[in-house]
């Protein structure tokens, strides 16, 4: 009876997120500008361009889902990739410049997070809009096979393309680009340890922006020679879809409190529940699925023993009582998803 409840229960969750009024955060800091102009700068000396995504909000939008009044729209801000007619929730329009001069490869990282289990279907549905160098990769695993691809088919690419003024040079030069906090750095270590057998060259971290400025060439590889620019992640200075920038703040490429942790939690609870995967429930010892934030916050809350003292005025003076903090709640729910501890969750 109780499970016939519960699933009772789920069949009323919410079927759309209500945004409200509320307007895209936009997170365009002077080094993400800096940083766009540097790597145009330094595209002279580069062979490759390495696009890196998250692959939990880097796949394919049906044109059929897209408004045909939107679609104008879109082509009008550069939204539409010359070699990509479909958006991508992790795609910054400002790489269109950069991608249409130089051959590149599309990285899928953190797939550890995401639910690819249709990824030979997604890679058919890239190859048919002329994206056919991609991987799936786990940068932050010791060793991930699909990084050991990476060099090879790097090499191919370079080899089958005109290099102009680097024809003679025999060393290769990759540019890493991306959103921030979708692993660039990462990739950069992983292909050290893989190639060179040693340590990290890059800082990495769980927060958008640790990288701030277009780095010197890194060495990832031996034979042959290869060096890697590390780059700014960069955003689009303006991000119109608002559930794009929810999907994107999700993942952490948005600063938290630009958006607030417990709207973010919010649009979090409503993308597990309709996606079927329950696992905050066992996790944080629920009795079923629920679609009220607030109720979640708080028995997260109480789970952890995260309380705050407040101030409370009543009839006979002021008293201080103990509430659950369901700020502190919202961010351990945030960080859950973020290390995949609710399952492997795609949100495009």
């Amino acid at each position: 009876m109780r499970l016939y409840q519960a699933l009772c229960n789920v069949g009323s969750f919410r079927t759309s997120f209500d945004f409200g009024a509320r307007e895209v955060a936009h997170w365009f800091p002077g080094h993400m500008a800096k940083g766009l102009k540097q790597m145009r700068a330094n595209l002279k000396s580069v062979d490759c361009i390495i696009e890196i995504h998250d692959a939990r909000i880097s796949f394919i939008v049906s044109p059929a889902r897209i408004p045909q009044d939107k679609v104008q729209k879109f082509k009008q801000i550069g939204f539409f990739l010359n070699i990509i007619d479909i958006p991508f929730s992790g795609r910054n329009p400002a790489f269109q410049e950069t991608l249409d001069v130089k051959p590149h490869v599309l990285i899928l990282n953190k797939m550890d997070l995401a639910d690819v289990s249709k990824e030979q279907i997604i890679l058919k549905k890239l190859k048919r809009n002329g994206v056919k160098n991609v991987l799936f990769t786990d940068c932050l695993k010791q060793r991930d096979d699909n990084v050991k691809k990476l060099v090879p088919m790097v090499v191919d690419i370079i080899e089958s393309n005109p290099r102009f003024n680097r024809d003679e040079n025999t060393n290769y030069c990759l540019m890493a680009i991306g959103v921030p906090n979708v692993g660039k750095s990462s990739l950069i270590n992983s292909l050290r340890r893989t190639y060179l057998k040693k340590g990290r060259a890059s800082r990495v971290g769980g927060e958008p922006g640790i990288t701030r400025a277009v780095l010197t060439r890194i060495q990832v590889c031996e034979r042959p020679v290869i060096h890697l620019l590390d780059t700014p992640g960069v955003l689009p200075p303006k991000i119109e879809s608002v559930e794009t920038g929810m999907k994107l703040a999700l993942c952490g490429t948005i600063l938290d409190h630009l958006v607030g942790e417990e709207i973010i939690a919010d649009y979090l609870l409503y993308s597990l529940n309709r996606l079927g995967e329950f696992s905050y429930v066992e996790k944080y010892g629920l009795q079923e699925p629920s679609d009220d934030i607030q109720y979640v916050l708080k028995r997260i809350a109480v789970k952890l023993g995260k309380t705050q003292r407040v101030k409370a005025i009543t009839g006979v003076g002021d008293i201080t009582i103990t509430v659950p903090n369901c700020s502190a709640a919202a961010y351990d729910l945030i960080r859950a998803f973020r290390k995949g501890q609710l399952g492997q969750v795609m949100l495009d």
